[in-house]
Parts: structure tokens; C-alpha cells; sequence
């Protein structure tokens, strides 16, 4: 009994010393991110394409507070408003107040993302601020400018696709993926056919920084063991550079389909020739008057129809005005576009 006695008398005690002890919460530190002071929300700007190579709009910066020592980054970022910067653009970086952005790359990653040229268009721009210590990056608060760009053929950067397929020529520049969104994600369709079925990918048009997969495990490796596939065919290639990985499409096998070809429009006349010059499929076949569609693997989930050399998904059947022999080529180029030739000999 003597014990229990014990027990309860520390019991009762307990409560009141920790009652005697003040949990105090940990500071919290405020932060503060980094504004773009200059030039002024809602300012009006029209990129001239006259010197636009070598022109360039300055943006000024106040500093973050991370609220430590240490030493703040800045890159400025683009997007549409309402993309609520979901695929945002890096247009610069720099650890001073101020960022130069090159009136040329403005342009383009302006019309990659679908706006007009000659139309002034509501424009979102924010700083992120990363530091020198293990901390989240912070954002400063968001500048709208209505910006007109001007009318150019945009300039996708680009991952080279070297392989047996097209001789392991890194300056190609047909076999290429493309950055769409001008983050460090590229992609595109590559016609891998003949030869071992390798290749690997570079930055340039050189070996000078070239990736392989060493593993096969998807991720990519500086001067990794080439990638291989394990069929001819079409495939869609996804490379993220920053997370180094990469994803290959199913294969798909390109044929023609309609009343105009040999097998109406229940079997698919296969393209099985490949112009590695260009990156397209070719077939040169007899045609009867009619009409035909590309379709692939012989099914009708994947087709392309249109007229003038141009193409969409689903599109409408392409018409043939006469029997005789021709010669077709289909390419797939950047932003989903498909265009063909289709010419008589």
C-alpha cells in the first residue's frame, strides 16, 4: 500500500510543475519577396522588331527579405494572366535590381504562347527570389503590362535527336524536339527507322553535351549508353531537362487510307520510307481519283486529314483530281502541326 501511496502523490505534483513551465511557439520570421518597380503595372510597351537581336527592356527589382543573412537570386517570369503562371516563362536572372530581357526572346516566347502579333495583349510578369540557404523560393507580387509584339516565325529551342536512324548527325536540325513553353521540356515526333534503332540527345548541334539512359531506367545521363526502341515506327519523344528524364510514346506505324488507294478505305498503304534530311514520312504509289486520309497502326484513333498541305487531327478527307503516280510526305512539326505534300509525278 506503501507504494500506490507514493505514486499518487507524484501524480498529483505533476500537473502542477509543468503548469509552472511557459511553452513559448518559435518565432515566426517574415519575409518579403521582390517587386518589379520599373517599369510601372499597367504600362503600354510595343516590341519593335527593328534591332529587336540586340535591344533589350530593363526591369527593376526591390530585394527580397528572407529575413536571415544570406544571398538572394532573382529570374523573372512570364505568363498569360489567366495561366495563373501555371507554364511560366524564365526570361532572366541576376543577384542585382535589375534583370535585361532581350526584346527578340520577349517576342517569341510571346507568340509560343498563342498571342497575336500587331495586338496589344494583358502580360503577367513576377520575380522569384531563391537563397543561399535550404529555404522555399518566394514571389513578389504580380506586374501587368500590355504588351504589342511583332509579327515572326517563332524560334522554338530545341533538344537534337542524333541516332543510327539519321546517320548520328547532331546538326540536323529536322530531327529535333522542341521547348513550346521555353521551360526546359521539349518534345516532338522523331521517325525512327533502320538501322540499330539508337540515339541519344544533345543540347547542340554537336556532342559536346550529350545524354544517354546508362540503366534504361528513363532518367537521362551525361554520355549515358545509348537509348534504344524496339520497333520501326513514329514515336512521341518528352525530355525534361531540368528533372533529367524522358518519356517514348507508343509506336505508330503511318500509312495512307481512302478510296483514292489501293486499299480503300479499309486497309492502310504503309509509308514506309523514311527522308532523314527532312523528318518526314514518304510513299510514292499509284492513286486512283478519290480521296485518302493518313491514318496510323490501321485504326482510326490516330488520323490527319486537311487540304493545301495542311493537316488536322480528324481533319476532312484529302481529295486526288486524277489517277496517276504520286509522291506524298507527311511531317510532324512543333505545337502538334502536321503538314503533307502530295505531288504528281
Amino acid at each position: 500500500m506503501k507504494k500506490f501511496r507514493h505514486l499518487g502523490w507524484v501524480a498529483a505534483i505533476l500537473p502542477a510543475v509543468f503548469a509552472c513551465d511557459n511553452y513559448e511557439m518559435p518565432p515566426i520570421i517574415p519575409q518579403t519577396g521582390s517587386n518589379i518597380t520599373n517599369p510601372a503595372n499597367g504600362t503600354a510597351i510595343v516590341l519593335e522588331k527593328d534591332g529587336a537581336e540586340e535591344a533589350t527592356l530593363e526591369f527593376t527589382l526591390t530585394a527580397a527579405d528572407f529575413g536571415t543573412e544570406g544571398v538572394s537570386k532573382y529570374e523573372l517570369e512570364m505568363d498569360l494572366p489567366a495561366a495563373n503562371f501555371s507554364a511560366p516563362v524564365k526570361l532572366g536572372e541576376t543577384d542585382t535590381n535589375f534583370i535585361e530581357v532581350n526584346v527578340a526572346e520577349l517576342n517569341e516566347a510571346l507568340l509560343a504562347k498563342g498571342l497575336a502579333f500587331e495586338v496589344a495583349s494583358d502580360v503577367a510578369f513576377r520575380v522569384k527570389a531563391t537563397f543561399d540557404q535550404p529555404m522555399s523560393p518566394i514571389y513578389g507580387e504580380t506586374l501587368t503590362l500590355k504588351v504589342t509584339p511583332y509579327d515572326a516565325t517563332v524560334a522554338f529551342p530545341v533538344m537534337h535527336v542524333p541516332g543510327d536512324y539519321q546517320g548520328w548527325d547532331p546538326s540536323n536540325l529536322m530531327t529535333v524536339l522542341y521547348s513550346e513553353n521555353f521551360d526546359n521540356k521539349f518534345k516532338g515526333v522523331v521517325h525512327i527507322i533502320g538501322g540499330s534503332r539508337e540515339f541519344k540527345f544533345t543540347e547542340g548541334p554537336n556532342w559536346d553535351v550529350n545524354y544517354g539512359d546508362t540503366g534504361a531506367n528513363n532518367t537521362l545521363d551525361r554520355d549515358g549508353d545509348n537509348i534504344k526502341v524496339a520497333a520501326d515506327g513514329t514515336y512521341e519523344i518528352n525530355v525534361d531537362l531540368t528533372a533529367k528524364t524522358y518519356t517514348i510514346g507508343a509506336v505508330k506505324r503511318w500509312g495512307i487510307v481512302g478510296s483514292a488507294t489501293a486499299g480503300g478505305w479499309d486497309a492502310d498503304t504503309p509509308m514506309n520510307a523514311f527522308d532523314k534530311a527532312t523528318n518526314s514520312l514518304k510513299i510514292t504509289t499509284d492513286l486512283k481519283a478519290g480521296e485518302f486520309k493518313f491514318r496510323a497502326n490501321n485504326n482510326w484513333d490516330n488520323n490527319f486529314g486537311g487540304s493545301n498541305g495542311e493537316l488536322t487531327a480528324g481533319g476532312p478527307n484529302i481529295a486526288v483530281a486524277s489517277a496517276g503516280n504520286y509522291t506524298i510526305t507527311l511531317f510532324f512539326g512543333p505545337e502538334g502541326i502536321a503538314t503533307y505534300t502530295l505531288v504528281k509525278n
